[in-house]
């Protein structure tokens, strides 16, 4: 995890790794840090479409592949906002995103952050590595294959 100027973790990062992290024990990390960060203005809290843009390979154009139902909230705690928006309809989710998104702009909670974060992204490592090794164990070599199919 890369850190700014304040300590704060980079927002884009961060978010990143927390849309994947499991759902309730983000909802229980952020639930920790309410009392640090009120009082807490929600400012939305919803769910909307948005258009889910891709680029071209070839020519590099970008054209819509259609729309996603994200989940986005936007909180203000003192002097900072935190937002979020997430995959899916669980306004929950977005909220408790935007809240600890509201915390590290805030420079509240860092090493707690950085340390759920570190865990929660070897969490997603260690998934991602099993699911290779998983497609992995499927790959056919395509000159075994052909060897094969000639005998």
């Amino acid at each position: 995890m890369s850190q700014l100027a304040n300590d704060s973790i980079a927002q884009s990062e961060c978010l990143s790794v927390l849309c994947r992290a499991p759902i309730e024990e983000v909802k229980t990390f952020a639930d920790a840090l309410i009392p640090r960060l009120e009082p807490i203005q929600v400012i939305e809290n919803r769910t909307g479409l948005v258009m889910l843009p891709m680029i071209e390979p070839v020519k590099g154009a970008t054209f819509y592949l259609g729309e996603v139902l994200v989940a986005e909230a936007r909180v203000r705690t003192s002097d900072v906002e935190g937002y979020a928006a997430c995959l899916g309809r669980d306004v929950e989710q977005a909220l408790a995103l935007a809240l600890i998104d509201a915390a590290n702009a805030a420079g509240i909670a860092q090493a707690e952050i950085a340390e759920f974060l570190a865990a929660q992204s070897a969490q997603l490592q260690q998934a991602d590595d099993e699911l290779l090794r998983q497609v992995e164990a499927t790959r056919v070599e395509m000159e075994t294959f052909e060897w094969l199919m000639s005998k």
